[in-house]
């Protein structure tokens, strides 16, 4: 199969059944989301790198460091990896160093559609390596690692071995609060500042707080073939819903600014994609585009962003879970930074229980809408404060103009006035 309807790091599922696939087999890039219909093999490919330039890097930078070291690589490089761990075996270092683990190349889908959200299946059972109760494993990128009993990965320098990718952004987003060093292969040279990378944190909080005042969210489909995409749709929609806000999904392939532009009336979209496609971080955009993780920061009352970032679906959802049962009953106005001041949701039990859905409560909206904006007494200049609008319908009336209208009140007709006659050179009364 050719270009993909989304992200070409995800399995085309759709693509392949049209053809009646029972496997696919993914070549090139790949963020090992676990598939929800056909079971999928993953050939990575063999990136060019200097082993030994690799190494003498990462034993010098090791010796520099007195923390603890986790070698992280795009997957392009795993087929170098016994290579490094061979030329480690060898040095002597006394930093301790720990070497990620490719978590598979096969993968099946599960049958428990919450089961095929945590991670991907291996197709051989015997090949994972998920039953040590002592340690604390990782999955991340289509790499597992496991961290002793008591250790934190704060406590690790992540190496990483890859170019400037996704894969890449995706670990310095999740490990914010690590030490990160990257060897990129190209250059043969080791980068150790990520300023740009640091400032995509910043930028996440300021959407988050702009999501925030949102009032009509749309729902961007990023996604057809990762497992659970369905699931976190309808768990989004509660989400927003609970919020007291109003929801449109939209599925339109890969997202850019001009096709989101047809769409004025969404103060915000929620992207569900894979964890290395869901950042779409650009000023073109007119409106902010979010995470699933994002909109649950901003439309959860009372939660607050402990620094924590999270990609995979169930983590999202368990955030969620935890977050609700924490700040049940909310009910206090919020702090609005764009608006200067203290803002009340509107929001009721009512609203969170039926949402708005109901085609009644749509045009009610649309109806009360009508008259938002009237003249008020004989002072033509007094108007009415209008609120913001709650759904579609309202946005696009609020944009409408319907010209003079005619005081029914008042019908005595104005006293004409003659005017001047005559020719423009010389009028009659001049």
């Amino acid at each position: 199969m050719a270009d993909t309807t989304y992200g070409s790091c995800c399995i085309d599922e759709v693509g392949a059944l049209h053809i009646d696939s029972e496997c696919v087999v993914h070549y090139g890039q790949t963020c090992l989301s676990p598939t929800s219909v056909l079971p999928a093999f993953f050939v990575f490919g063999k990136a060019s790198i200097n082993v030994s330039s690799c190494v003498k890097h990462l034993i010098d930078y090791a010796s520099k460091s007195d923390k603890p070291i986790m070698i992280l690589y795009g997957l392009e490089y795993a087929h170098v990896i016994p290579q490094i761990r061979e030329e480690l075996g060898l040095s002597k270092t006394d930093s301790q160093l720990s070497v990620a683990n490719v978590l598979c190349s096969f993968i099946s889908p599960s049958k428990d559609p919450r089961e095929s959200m945590e991670h991907p299946r291996p197709y051989s059972e015997s090949d994972s390596s998920d039953s040590l109760s002592s340690s604390r494993s990782y999955r991340l990128g289509g790499l597992t690692w496991d961290l002793p009993e008591g250790s934190k990965i704060e406590d690790y320098l992540l190496f990483w071995i890859g170019s400037d990718s996704s894969a890449f952004a995706n670990v310095v987003l999740t490990f914010n609060g690590c030490d990160i060093v990257r060897y990129d292969a190209e250059e043969d040279s080791l980068v150790t500042e990520f300023y740009q990378q640091r400032r995509i944190l910043k930028r996440r909080y300021y959407l988050v707080e702009k999501a925030k005042d949102a009032n009509i969210i749309g729902i961007l489909v990023g996604t057809l073939g990762v497992a659970g995409y369905l699931h976190m749709i309808h768990h989004m929609q509660a989400l927003i819903s609970a919020a007291g806000k109003k929801s449109y999904i939209l599925a339109m392939g890969r997202p850019n600014p001009a096709k989101l532009a047809n769409f004025p009336e969404c103060d915000v979209f929620i992207y569900i994609s894979c964890a290395q496609t869901a950042l779409l971080d650009s000023k073109e955009f007119m409106s902010p585009v979010i995470t699933p993780f994002e909109a649950n920061l901003a439309f959860s009352r009372g939660s607050e962003w402990t620094g924590a970032y999270l990609m995979h679906f169930q983590d999202v959802i368990n955030s969620v879970k935890s977050e609700s049962e924490a700040h049940i009953g909310s009910e206090e106005p919020r702090f609005s930074f764009f608006q200067g001041g203290y803002v009340e949701d509107h929001k009721t039990n009512d609203q969170a229980k039926n949402g708005e859905e109901d085609t009644g409560e749509t045009m009610t909206l649309v109806q009360a809408a009508e008259k938002a904006l009237q003249l008020r007494g004989n002072d033509h200049n007094s108007l009415t404060k209008q609120t913001a609008a709650k759904s579609g319908p309202e946005y696009f009336l609020n944009r409408v103009y319907r010209g003079l209208e005619i005081n029914s009140e008042n019908t005595l007709p104005e006293p004409y006035i003659v005017g001047r006659s005559g020719k423009a050179s010389g009028y009659k009364h001049e």
